[in-house]
């Protein structure tokens, strides 16, 4: 019994070492690329200061008879980035870094640095910061998003959930993407589509190809409301993003450009009624006098069908993707005109527009026809877009993109219907006076009120 176990036992063994290794010796090119890449992916850490939501009595109350404010509370966010230039710029999404107080930058050797923001754009949702080092730093190289193809090998690298230099890899699932953002406010265009898991934490990391070249900026996932996330992740074209870097860094700011024409989406009844010949694209109802458009040739009626070959379907497509370009640049574009597709070439102009002094801590501007399409700003509504917020203490939950209509004060209502009355009223509010805005988001109406001191 015991010398048949062992013979059986000899044979198995025997028939084990006789299969080969399937590829044996083989590593994927995966792992070249993570060696290469990795080092440059950061850990961005910023630190938000925000007012603690209180009644305006109380807080007057608490000012008055003990003389302190009340202290702000501190939020934490946490976010990717990459070295893209050895002087120490990084690259990430601007909603990384939104608001910080204070931004901490760790690379995957553990090191520290602080960074300060040299430019960022809301709309685009990108953003530079840089880090100042003696030593050389490990850079990524950009590759070229409008080459590559759906199928071919896509790689993630960012800190998902905390969780420094996680890698994780897929394919480009799909091209071209528009969704819409977070709020409501606009749409992301041209995105990378890719089944590479991407989380929160990965924002502002890279999204590379197999040779280890950036492709994207890892920005968004889509989540089912009762899945939740369903493993479709989207990534800001990397061509995008070099667009906004080469301006922010020559001239410290991105002068989005403008076309100068007003514009509807394609509906059945614009459609029979005018004779238009297409179903999708950006038709144009007036192009703005001296503006970009009218000097290329565009025309009312025209329909914009593409622009430097990426389809449009949409008003909101077209406002959305010549946002990306800064003001200067060349673009082709070709128009629809009742069934002759033209072809235009394109200087784009400025969409610098004046804004005028910070008034409880809002930065504001007149309304555009742009912005009217972008933010879905009805026509009956009047007042003053909000630009920028530089401080929330007053106008908390106020955000870019809003419109303020009306200016409470003590009881008595002015309106707002440019940036002429907003000066006039909010600069004649007196200290310790009660203030309400009344203020429109999507075309909702909601109230702002603050004890102004």
């Amino acid at each position: 019994m015991k010398k048949s176990l062992v013979l059986v036992l000899a044979i198995f063994l025997l028939s084990i070492s006789s299969f080969a290794l399937v590829n044996e010796g083989y590593e994927s090119p995966i792992v070249k690329v993570v060696e290469v890449a990795a080092p440059a992916v950061v850990n961005i850490e910023s630190v938000r200061s925000a007012p603690i939501q209180i009644d305006p009595y109380i807080r007057d109350f608490f000012e008055r008879f003990f003389g302190q404010q009340i202290p702000e509370y501190q939020t934490r966010g946490v976010g990717s980035g990459f070295i893209f230039d050895e002087r120490g710029y990084i690259l990430t999404n601007y909603h990384v870094i939104e608001n910080a107080k204070k931004i901490t930058v760790t690379m995957s050797s553990g090191k520290k640095f602080d960074a300060e923001i040299i430019g960022g754009d809301s709309d685009l949702d990108l953003a530079i910061i840089k880090i100042e080092n003696d030593e050389g730093l490990p850079t990524l190289s950009l590759g070229d998003s409008d080459k590559i193809k759906i199928g071919e090998d896509a790689i993630a690298i960012g800190n998902p959930l905390g969780l420094q230099n996680t890698v994780t890899s897929g394919v480009i699932s799909a091209t071209n993407r528009s969704i819409q953002k977070p709020g409501g406010n606009g749409n992301y265009v041209g995105l990378i589509q890719t089944d590479a898991t991407i989380n929160p934490g990965n924002s502002g990391g890279p999204l590379l190809n197999i040779h280890g070249e950036v492709i994207g900026i890892n920005t968004a996932i889509a989540v089912d409301p009762q899945l939740g996330s369903v493993n479709i992740g989207f990534a800001i074209p990397i061509n995008i993003a070099k667009r906004f870097a080469n301006t922010v860094m020559e001239t410290g700011a991105f002068d989005r450009a403008y076309l100068g024409v007003y514009i509807d989406d394609i509906t059945e009844e614009l459609k029979k009624s005018l004779g238009l010949k297409v179903d999708e694209g950006a038709y144009i109802s007036d192009v703005v006098a001296g503006g970009a458009a009218e000097k290329a040739g565009i025309k009312a009626n025209d329909v914009i069908v593409e622009v430097d070959g990426k389809e449009i379907e949409s008003a909101n497509d077209l406002s959305s993707l010549i946002a990306t370009y800064p003001s200067g640049a060349k673009v082709e574009i070709v128009v629809d005109r009742f069934g002759e597709k033209i072809i235009f070439e394109v200087t784009l102009g400025s969409r610098v527009v004046d804004v005028v002094e910070t008034y409880f801590g809002l930065v504001v501007r007149d309304i555009t026809s742009e912005d009217r399409q972008k933010y879905n700003i009805r026509s009956s509504i009047n007042g003053v877009l909000v630009e920028e917020v530089k401080d929330n203490t007053y106008a908390l939950g106020v955000r870019a993109g809003d419109v303020i209509s009306e200016i409470a004060v003590n009881g008595v209502y002015h309106d707002i219907n440019n940036v002429e009355d907003w000066i006039r009223v909010a600069s004649s509010v007196e200290k310790n006076s009660y203030v309400a805005l009344i203020v429109y988001r999507s075309n909702v109406r909601y109230v702002v009120q603050f004890f102004y001191r």
